[in-house]
């Protein structure tokens, strides 16, 4: 038997205003066809199916066909809801789904009922919860560790009874050890949220979501991370999957990688050096965050950057010349015309003075105040003439 574990799919989700909606057709369609190859016999998708509580018709329509076209290979789907997900929206039809072979995780009193893939895999799914909702319920302290814990309790109990079969619990959490991304929404601040992987012990492998980079916890709990990029700080993670086979030890978890990738580049130096390198060509098609060093703010630098780089999305500097504190307020009071003051406070918004175009560009506009402010006075003086 051959089970694919995967998860945070974000379906719906946008980079940098960029919508990613074909990007994950093109990665569920490569879902399936892996499937297909491999002769997959089940799928885990481990949290954050959708990117938001509320996604849109397409967005839904997207899974809609994902899991239709899993289902008519033959493939069985076991899926948990996120943090990002609504796990009501996420779980409606689950009795009607489960008929079909895709089962939905989505509430507490399901966590410990297992899919039976076959007599002697048993696959455990526990959804996202809220421990501030779930841990009264379960008797014990309102924290992600608590409640885990005692929901992994249930499900060894029930693993108990079934001689001969192992056990594979699918969770979505931050595990202690692991390493996070920009990209990951955080469960709670500082350490509350995280959980040790001594949770999931007695159990043969855990299926963990909710980070976005593939790692290895233990030997026998993995996060198989997003299948695409969805921050800068992904650009040089190999995405994947762990492709799952029971043996005689226990389970065998193999890596394999998705081909189809969000094109990102980050590149970094002076503006001129940057727009002039022929060797960073393989960067002009691809989404780019960009880092200048200049000592100075060159002007206009996202408009001359998109020149070479059309798609750059994010622009970041990195070692402008500062001032001395209390310089700015200094200049502004040994300024002594409106041209003065305007250069001064430019170049502290923009860290670099004026250019000779952009000096003529201020002096012109303060010229046209002065000739309105001087019509408007010879236009009071006059009404006022004519009222004496």
């Amino acid at each position: 038997m051959k089970i694919l574990h995967t998860s945070d799919l974000h379906l719906g989700r946008s980079f940098h205003g960029r919508s990613l909606q074909a990007d994950q057709e093109a990665i569920c369609a490569e879902l399936v066809r892996v499937c297909a190859r491999e002769q997959v016999d089940a799928v885990l998708i481990a949290g954050d199916v959708y990117d938001q509580a509320s996604p849109r018709t397409e967005v839904i329509q997207l899974l809609s066909r994902l899991l239709g076209e899993l289902n008519a290979q033959g493939t069985t789907v076991v899926l948990t809801s996120g943090n990002h997900d609504s796990a009501a929206r996420l779980g409606f039809g689950d009795t009607i789904l489960e008929g079909a072979g895709v089962h939905l995780r989505t509430r507490l009193a399901d966590a410990a009922r297992p899919v039976l893939l076959d007599e002697t895999t048993a696959v455990y799914g526990i959804p996202y919860l809220d421990p501030r909702a779930a841990g009264p319920s379960l008797g014990v302290q309102p924290t992600h560790a608590a409640v885990l814990e005692a929901v992994a309790e249930r499900i060894r109990a029930d693993l108990a009874r079934r001689p001969g079969v192992r056990g594979i619990v699918m969770a979505h959490c931050f595990a202690v050890g692991s390493e996070p991304t920009d990209s990951e929404r955080a469960i709670e601040s500082g350490s509350l949220g995280a959980v040790p992987a001594s949770v999931f012990r007695g159990l043969d492998y855990a299926a963990l979501g909710h980070l976005h980079g593939r790692q290895q916890i233990t030997p026998t709990v993995r996060y198989s991370g997003s299948p695409l990029r969805f921050s800068f700080s992904e650009t040089d993670q190999v995405k994947g999957y762990w492709m799952l086979e029971r043996t005689e030890g226990g389970i065998e978890a193999t890596p394999g990688a998705w081909e189809h990738q969000v094109p990102l580049a980050r590149l970094r130096g002076r503006l001129e050096e940057l727009l002039e390198d022929p060797e960073l060509d393989w960067a002009r098609e691809r989404m780019c965050q960009i880092t200048l060093t200049d000592a100075e703010r060159p002007a206009h630098p996202m408009e001359r950057l998109r020149t070479r780089f059309p798609h750059t999305v994010e622009l970041l500097f990195d070692g402008l010349r500062t001032r001395p504190a209390g310089s700015y307020a200094q200049r502004l009071a040994r300024a002594r015309t409106p041209e003065q003051v305007c250069a001064e406070f430019y170049e502290q918004v923009r860290r670099r003075p004026l250019d000779e175009p952009e000096r003529r560009l201020v002096e012109g506009a303060l010229d046209r105040a002065r000739d309105e402010q001087a019509h408007e006075a010879e236009a009071t003086d006059a009404t006022e003439g004519k009222r004496a």
